[in-house]
């Protein structure tokens, strides 16, 4: 189960991770000022399974992987949204962040603070706070490979043969 953060439509990769932090790749570092231009000390409240929901093309503007990779590692375990920027989405999987695409309906009925839990085997994030559900869009099979395996790298690994 995980605390709910919400913010609104087009939040770009600048507002998930600044461009002054791009100089390390190092997750843990880049997790320290994930949201910092969006919602300063946000980082530091951030628990581990916490969830983001957003509205509309979330992830917009530049390629950036460390996006994704901070929110991964300040503990998010997923970012609902009705929609992804399409780099964002695929850079996401490759860095084994979890997105789920929600109806834009559901994603304006739950508010900051309630508690979702993600059943991924059902395709529901059930709302513990508000006593409902929601369905969300299907993980492509491949997707849900690389996310099983942790992102593209790792995925990688097992397809190599030494």
């Amino acid at each position: 189960m995980g605390k709910v953060w919400k913010f609104g439509d087009n939040i770009d990769t600048d507002l998930i991770i600044a461009a002054r932090y791009l100089n390390t790749s190092d997750g843990k570092e880049l997790a320290k000022k994930v949201f910092e231009d969006a919602r300063l000390g946000i980082a530091q409240e951030i628990q581990k399974g916490d969830i983001v929901v957003a509205g509309e093309n979330f992830g917009c503007g530049s390629s950036r992987e460390h996006a994704p990779l901070a929110l991964r590692e300040a503990g998010i375990k997923a970012v609902l949204a009705p929609y992804f920027a399409r780099i964002f989405y695929r850079n996401a999987f490759n860095t084994g962040l979890l997105i789920l695409e929600l109806e834009k309906k559901d994603i304006e009925s739950i508010q900051e603070g309630d508690n979702l839990e993600v059943d991924l085997d059902s395709k529901k994030i059930i709302n513990t706070t508000q006593n409902t559900h929601y369905q969300f869009k299907e993980i492509p099979v491949f997707m849900q490979e690389l996310l099983q395996c942790g992102g593209l790298m790792e995925y990688a690994k097992t397809k190599i043969s030494v």
